[in-house]
Formats: structure tokens, C-alpha cells, sequence
């Protein structure tokens, strides 16, 4: 079990959120390529929600045709780095991989994605331009993964695009909401740079589109629009002490880190409240930053824990204590959180001492904003409606990313935004010639 630190400089910081995917160097990248069976059915992209061509991929890195196999790569997914590195490969690619069929280690795929990508990043090699302009416009609300995808499938097929982003940075949860031994903010924006200097979307930053008003004037400047609208705040727990200093929602906290690094400061005891993969990784964060108690509680068993295994067990290494069965009744302090108070199924409770509590319990849907498109249905759980097209039921409006499914992976967001993107080409074509 490592130790940390608490981090007093830029160097600690990154000595602490060490990359889980170190980049390979040339000889690494060889030798693992030669590895690949090149399975005739590939497995490997069945699994992938993008559906690379990982053999050919693999194949060209293995010849020496790198800037090939990123080209190859960046065709099916356009956040082909981002998701090499903070895909759950463990249980995508790399999990059907047919060596472990074979108990032996499965050929890395992210790791030898990153490689490629990074190649022609670091070099600059143009891999794309623009259609030829069709005289069309579209806008994009929301500068995370499905909007970044959708944007460069529609520069591809010609249109004008002009994204509107809330924050100032784009690439939403990749560079504000995951872990950063997963991706560092330079690597999720040098992504989106490298995207755009090639196809020329417009990022309008610090351009939130938040009423009835601003939606109006997008359908008349645009032919189409998308919602890359992702999800809302951390779901409050409805218990009491909640709105105490002290406590703060996960999704939060992880944002909050990042942003400022080595100049975050954590208390001694954390407890985090959860049992999913942003739980656990700000549980995991809260341990790299120096905290030397940190407890996950989860109100079910192991078993039913959402967060795969292999992020759990990462949390486990860098010194988190997990607690199951256990449900938060309340918080406990006077004008700070100093504990938390659980209660086991049998009825009996317990307390645990925390100077900071982090809501790791899911995030509310964009219910209040999507109240300014009443034609927009959503589900019984508040997600998006879309056909097999990724249009919503407000025409000319297309959606996707987690406002959709609900909260998935950055690469689900990817591919559902190319997708989209290629539904408003042919709703535009037919409805707007």
C-alpha cells in the first residue's frame, strides 16, 4: 500500500498522480504490437463502444506506420488520446482480448492508442481538414466529449460550427472531472487543440446557454442544434448537516482539485459517501493529496458497488478504507462537518470522524435548464429522449453524451456525438434544402 505526501509543489503533485498509462516509448510500442494475434472476429472492437479498428491500428504500429495508425484511430473516435487513456479498458478492449482466455496478460491497447496519438500530436502531423462548405451552420451547447466529437464530424461534412461552453476550458469531464493519474488538463486540452487547428470549430468559453431567450436566438442563427449538455451538480443525500462547510459533492471535489493542484489543501480525515467510479476516485485523490484516514462507505455490499474493480482496488493502494453496508443518517457537527453518523441494516449505528465528507451519490440531470424546451421529453429518470438518430422530439434539436444515457464513459459520449452528428446531416438535408 503506497503513502502520500501531502503535495507542496507542482512536482509533488505529479509525483503523487503518477500516470496509471505511462506513455510507451518506440521499443515498447514494437515489441507489445508484435504481441497482437489479429484475431479474425476482434473481439476487442466488438467491445469497443467506437468501434476501432484495433488489429489494423495495432498492425501499422507494428510496420512503423504511425501517423497511419492514428489516422486509423482518430476515424472512428474522435477523442482517440482522451479515451486511450481514460477508458476502462480493463473492462473494454482489453478485457475481450483473447489472451485472457488464456490467463495470460492482454495486449494493451489504450497504452499502444496513446502511443500513436500522442506521435502525431507531439509532431503536429495534420491528419484532417474541412469539407467543402455547404453554406450550413450549426451550434453546440457544451464543449465536453459528445460536443467535440460532434463538432468534427460536421466540419468533415462541410458545416460552419460554433460550440457555447459554460466554463472556460473545453473537454467538460475529462479535464474537470476524472482522476488525474488518468489524464493531466495539458493532455485533455492539447487534444481538443490539436482537433481544432485542423477543423476550425468555434469555442465560444464562459458562454453558458441558460434560458428560452438565448435557445431562440440559436434557431435562428443555426440550421441545427446539439445538446452536449452533460449532468448537473452532485444529487443531494436528503439528510441533515448536508448544506454544512465541509461537505462537498464528488464531482466537485474532483474539479476543484484539479484546477488548483498543489494548492488544494485537504484536511487529515475524509470520508466519501458512495459506491461508484467518481466516488471512488475521489477517494483514491483524497489519499494522493496527503489525508491520512480516508473511508468509502457504501450502503450495499461489494458486490453491488458500480465502480469496476480494478478502480476499487487502485483506491485500496493508495491507503482507502472501504466500508460496506452502511448508510449515511446524518452529519454530524456545529457549523462544520466533523463526522458522519451510518446506520448498519440491523438498525445500529456508527460514527465515523471526517473534517471533510464528499458526496460521491450521482449527479442531478439538466431538469431546470431543459425547462426552457418544453417539446423536449425526457425519460422517467430524466434523460433526453432520442431516436436511433440522436434527435430529440423538439425538431432540429439533437442530443447526446450523458444527458442521454444518463452518465457512461467518455467514449459512449464520443461516438454518440459522431453519430449525431451524421443524424442533423441528414435532418438538415432534408429539411433545410
Amino acid at each position: 500500500m503506497a503513502e502520500f505526501n501531502r503535495p507542496e509543489t507542482p512536482q509533488d503533485f505529479i509525483r503523487n498522480f503518477a500516470p496509471k498509462k505511462p506513455l510507451m516509448n518506440s521499443s515498447e510500442a514494437y515489441y507489445e504490437s508484435a504481441r497482437c494475434l489479429y484475431c479474425y472476429d476482434a473481439p476487442c472492437m466488438d467491445a469497443c463502444p467506437t468501434h476501432i479498428d484495433i488489429p489494423l491500428f495495432i498492425k501499422q504500429i507494428n510496420t512503423g506506420n504511425i501517423k497511419g495508425a492514428a489516422a486509423t484511430i482518430y476515424d472512428s473516435n474522435w477523442l482517440g488520446n482522451a479515451c486511450g487513456k481514460v477508458c476502462p479498458t480493463e473492462q473494454l478492449c482489453e478485457g475481450s482480448c483473447v489472451y485472457t482466455h488464456q490467463d495470460m496478460k492482454p495486449l494493451q491497447i489504450g497504452r499502444l492508442q496513446n502511443f500513436a496519438t500522442e506521435a502525431v500530436m507531439q509532431a503536429g502531423s495534420p491528419l484532417f481538414s474541412p469539407g467543402k462548405d455547404n453554406g450550413r451552420k450549426v451550434a453546440i451547447v457544451g464543449a465536453g466529449p459528445a460536443g467535440i466529437a460532434c463538432a468534427c464530424e460536421l466540419r468533415v461534412l462541410g458545416y460552419s460550427v460554433e460550440i457555447f461552453e459554460a466554463k472556460a476550458l473545453p473537454t467538460g469531464l475529462t479535464v474537470y472531472g476524472t482522476a488525474p493519474y488518468k489524464i493531466t488538463n495539458e493532455e485533455a486540452l492539447r487534444e481538443n487543440e490539436y482537433l481544432q487547428n485542423q477543423l476550425g470549430y468555434t469555442i465560444h468559453y464562459n458562454h453558458p446557454i441558460q434560458n428560452a431567450a438565448q435557445f431562440a436566438e440559436l434557431e435562428q442563427g443555426f440550421d441545427a442544434v446539439f445538446l452536449g449538455l452533460g449532468l448537473g451538480a452532485t444529487a443531494r443525500l436528503g439528510i441533515p448537516g448536508e448544506d454544512m462547510p465541509g461537505v462537498v459533492g464528488a464531482v466537485e471535489f474532483v474539479e476543484e482539485l484539479r484546477m488548483k493542484q498543489s494548492a488544494y489543501s485537504i484536511p487529515d480525515t475524509v470520508v466519501v459517501i458512495g459506491g461508484g467510479n467518481t466516488a471512488v476516485d475521489a477517494a483514491s485523490e483524497s489519499a494522493r493529496m496527503g489525508a491520512s484516514s480516508v473511508h468509502l462507505v457504501y450502503r450495499r455490499t461489494k458486490a453491488d458497488m458500480g465502480a469496476y474493480d480494478f478502480e476499487y482496488a487502485t483506491a485500496l493502494g493508495a491507503g482507502v478504507k472501504g466500508v460496506f453496508e452502511a448508510s449515511p443518517v446524518r452529519i454530524e457537527g456545529e457549523g462544520r462537518a466533523t463526522g458522519v453518523t451510518f446506520a448498519r441494516p440491523d438498525g445500529t449505528e456508527f460514527h465515523l470522524p471526517a473534517d471533510l465528507v464528499i458526496k460521491g451519490t450521482g449527479q442531478a440531470k439538466q431538469g431546470e435548464l431543459l425547462k426552457h424546451l418544453p417539446n423536449i421529453s425526457t425519460d422517467s429518470k430524466g434523460r433526453i429522449v432520442v431516436d436511433e438518430a440522436f434527435q430529440t422530439t423538439r425538431p432540429g434539436y439533437f442530443a447526446a453524451g450523458d444527458a442521454v444515457n444518463g452518465g457512461a464513459e467518455v467514449v459512449n459520449a464520443a461516438y454518440e456525438g459522431k453519430c449525431a452528428a451524421q443524424g442533423m446531416h441528414q435532418w438538415i438535408q432534408t429539411n433545410k434544402a
